[in-house]
């Protein structure tokens, strides 16, 4: 078998587990299956994810998650907090497959494996109660991590360009960028 063929057939495993994979998290978001089938379907998820030759083997604990807009979900279901200027400055999605590496110093590094098909919305930043921002577009509100927006310096009103799942309902959303000055 010749290596472009190899490529291609992988290139299609990708595509249809990035399918799958945006399915499932529109049907997680949509709340319409319980909490045990959440966690078994998070489980499948992250064995469809093919492993990187890259990884070091024996330099720590692995786990593959999938991101909820502020931490990475493990298969268990547990939560991993992840530093939001990370995930800022990673523009990471709802829905993108990461993996965690838990050094024996106990160190957490992350890196983003599976990321979701996105597109591009333009709207209103709007500063809500506690220091928390969300854009606004159309009467649809997403949050945004507070370290995006003071790193970008937004102000109540700014234009956001943002990420969001091409398929499927978020309820967060990934600052690209913010220009100052009203809509």
């Amino acid at each position: 078998m010749s290596v472009a063929k190899t490529k291609l057939e992988l290139v299609q495993k990708l595509l249809c587990n990035i399918s799958e994979n945006c399915q499932r998290v529109s049907e997680l978001l949509s709340g319409g299956i319980s909490e045990d089938e959440v966690r078994a379907r998070i489980g499948r998820v992250l064995t469809a994810v093919p492993q990187n030759a890259d990884d070091d083997a024996g330099s720590g604990n692995v786990i593959e998650g999938v991101f909820n807009g502020q931490c990475m979900i493990g298969p268990d279901g547990k939560q991993y907090n992840m530093p939001s200027n990370y995930a800022s400055k990673s523009k990471l999605v709802e829905g993108d497959i990461l993996k965690l590496t838990i050094t024996p110093a106990g160190k957490f590094i992350y890196k983003q494996i599976g990321p979701i098909e996105r597109t591009r919305v333009v709207g209103a930043l709007v500063a809500g109660e506690n220091a928390e921002y969300y854009v606004e577009n159309d009467g649809v509100k997403w949050k945004v991590l507070t370290a995006s927006v003071t790193y970008f310096k937004g102000r109540h009103g700014d234009e956001v360009v943002i990420l969001v799942p091409k398929h499927g309902e978020s309820t967060w959303a990934a600052v690209e960028n913010i220009m100052s000055g009203n809509l």
